[in-house]
């Protein structure tokens, strides 16, 4: 529980570590058993226990708040809703629900961004027991095809889609969204779809029927299906439950025990539709009493600032992100005392998931916190994934470096099992899905014969002479890939150190070289490349990833990574930078910015074949030989 780092001149803001120590045990055939030392306490039987405890003690607490949208197209005063009207509009919404009949066979699909309606939609399926799908926006308003909307919705088969923007989304409604289904929509009718007001839901008068279905449901009920990202498959339907929610968070308290010290503030843009957003951080915030503002920002150059925004206003008592939103935030920072001042008055926890988190963004961040605070803030982060519901493990002390995962959270056992070379890791535990909805099959492939959820996480020991100190990644088992040679190439620890050397221009890498004989880097340029170019903003993208500055520091990139490398297996030996975007349509990136490597080799074979046959242009080589 220490918040000492091992170097004596670091300080950090004090902060405990709930899981420390840890227990293991050996199997047969090599593997071995992991858990936490610390049991896990009682935990809530429904998430909606939690809730309606905050309501009884602190109704008029700001349970969300979001920024108005004004008719411009910009956010103007935060508006709030109370632990109180969210209850009340809960109970409305509710009984609306029970009057058509829905359920898990006919649940509701909440297609649209964060938001207060969103919000109090969730709240009343929760209340009387319907499974709600938030379901990712942007297969509905950045997609051409709708192919994994359509899928969505046929695994679903809502009999209640819910959308907040007729303008944006009528279009995706009227291709997918069969006609004997109801559309309840804000801000008018669907030209061309009978289309039911968001109000007429929140103006229904609720009755005994809603008390008596939520005394109906308990640990198994289902609250909500989450759908993966889908890769070479089309995405599954992870069923999560109020016992797998509510024991989640449970582990979450007593790993993070700064989320009960005092009810949590949040400033958030994680998307709902993803674990990390909608159940990691809506429960803590439903689970601890705390606030969470909405954030219309997201680590993206035309958004960036809105984040900033209101990150110079309100000021998180933890705060999460993905590296490259972490990125932005350290260099905006560094000229920025409002954002410093404000940001870091009473943050006690940082944490990131999602990808690796750079070196030179580490040390940009703690030179601005020291500098305003004269302390360090920890950096805090694990792993999980949706069948998870998703916090599995923690790191065990302020001392973490990327890659950094912990232990197991109280009440999860890992089961850590040679595979290839490598070692994968398993989960057991309350906190994990029983399965995928309508799809019998792919549930019997993700457990193994003892129970354990098959993540296909590679892990290795921080340090083998000590357990307690826990584990780190070591990448994607799936993704890992042979050459010629017979030798493996181990993905995850390669793109690391590619996107770490390329800070702060590059985002991500996808590696190639598949049964040849070498290793190649397929690599994806971060927003801010431009300023690298120097090119007036109206030039393409292309003409920037081309330009002479650009290449010529990605010669320089790939010429370390060449002289670092021991062997071909991790020696890059070809690079190039991509100047057309991932596709979300072929599954190639999430809408939370994660790149999927098998989608990319997938969909780009020709390409990959170009660029190791030299017909690639632009492919660059190292200039000098390996050190």
């Amino acid at each position: 529980m220490s918040n000492t780092a091992t170097d004596p001149g670091v300080r950090y803001r004090p902060l405990r570590f709930g899981v420390t120590r840890a227990v293991l045990r050996d199997g047969a055939g090599g593997v071995r058993y992991l858990r936490a030392e610390q049991p896990l306490e009682p935990y809530a039987r429904r998430i909606t226990d939690r809730f309606l405890h905050w309501v009884e003690t602190t109704p008029e607490r700001s349970f969300m708040a979001r920024r108005e949208r004004l008719a411009d197209g910009s956010t103007g005063d935060w508006q709030h809703i109370s632990y109180r009207q969210a209850m009340e509009a809960g109970r409305a919404v509710g009984q609306a629900l029970l009057d058509r009949g829905l359920g898990p066979e006919r649940p509701v699909a909440i297609l649209c961004e964060n938001g207060l309606e969103h919000a109090m939609l969730a709240i009343g399926c929760l209340m009387v027991g319907v499974p709600y799908c938030p379901v990712s926006p942007p297969y509905a308003t950045v997609s051409v095809d709708y192919d994994k909307l359509r899928h969505v919705l046929q695994t679903m088969t809502p009999g209640l889609v819910f959308v907040p923007d007729v303008e944006r989304y009528g279009k995706a409604v009227l291709a997918t969204v069969p006609t004997d289904v109801e559309v309840v929509a804000v801000g008018g009718p669907i030209p061309g779809r009978k289309t039911t007001a968001w109000d007429d839901l929140l103006k229904t008068r609720p009755t005994p029927a809603v008390e008596a279905a939520m005394a109906k449901t308990g640990p198994d009920t289902i609250t909500k299906f989450l759908f993966t990202s889908g890769s070479t498959k089309l995405p599954k339907a992870v069923v999560n439950t109020h016992g797998m929610w509510c024991a989640n968070q449970q582990q979450m308290r007593q790993s993070m025990p700064v989320l009960a010290e005092e009810p949590p503030v949040l400033v958030d843009w994680l998307p709902w539709n993803h674990t990390f957003g909608g159940n990691h951080n809506v429960g803590l915030v439903i689970y601890n009493g705390g606030t969470l503002y909405i954030d219309d920002g997201k680590p993206t150059p035309a958004l960036m600032g809105e984040t900033l925004r209101n990150l110079r206003e309100i000021a998180p008592t933890v705060y999460f992100n993905v590296p490259t939103g972490f990125e932005a935030i350290a260099h905006a920072m560094k000229a920025d005392p409002v954002l410093r001042r404000n940001l870091l008055s009473r943050v006690r926890m940082f944490f990131y998931s999602g990808a690796a988190l750079a070196q030179p963004i580490w040390d940009l961040l703690a030179e601005a916190q020291e500098a305003e605070i004269g302390e360090r803030i920890v950096m805090g982060t694990g792993l999980g994934m949706t069948e998870s519901s998703p916090f599995a493990i923690f790191v065990t002390s302020p001392d973490v470096k990327s890659g950094y995962l912990g232990l197991p959270c109280p009440g999860m056992e890992l089961k850590l099992v040679p595979v290839d070379g490598k070692t994968e890791v398993r989960y057991k535990g309350p906190n994990v899905t029983p399965g995928y909805w309508r799809s019998p099959e792919s549930t019997a492939e993700a457990f193994d014969e003892e129970g354990f959820f098959c993540t296909g996480d590679a892990v290795l020991w921080i340090d083998d002479s000590d357990p307690h100190k826990g584990l780190k990644f070591d990448g994607r088992i799936a993704e890992d890939f042979k050459l010629a040679t017979g030798t493996f190439v181990s993905v995850g620890p390669l793109r690391a150190k590619i996107i770490a050397a390329g800070a702060p221009w590059i985002q991500d890498a996808v590696l190639t070289g598949i049964n040849r004989k070498e290793v190649g880097a397929l690599v994806f340029p971060a927003p801010g490349i431009r300023k690298l170019a120097g090119l007036p903003d109206s030039a393409s993208l292309q003409q920037v990833v081309e330009s002479a500055p650009v290449q010529a520091h990605l010669q320089q990139v790939l010429d370390e990574l060449a002289a670092q490398g021991t062997g071909s297996a991790n020696r890059v030996a070809r690079l190039h930078l991509m100047h057309e975007a991932p596709s979300i349509d072929k599954g190639e990136v999430t809408d939370k910015g994660s790149i999927n490597q098998r989608a990319v080799l997938k969909h780009r074979e020709a390409m990959v074949q170009d660029f190791h046959e030299d017909r690639l242009p632009f492919t660059l080589r190292p200039t000098r030989a390996r050190a």
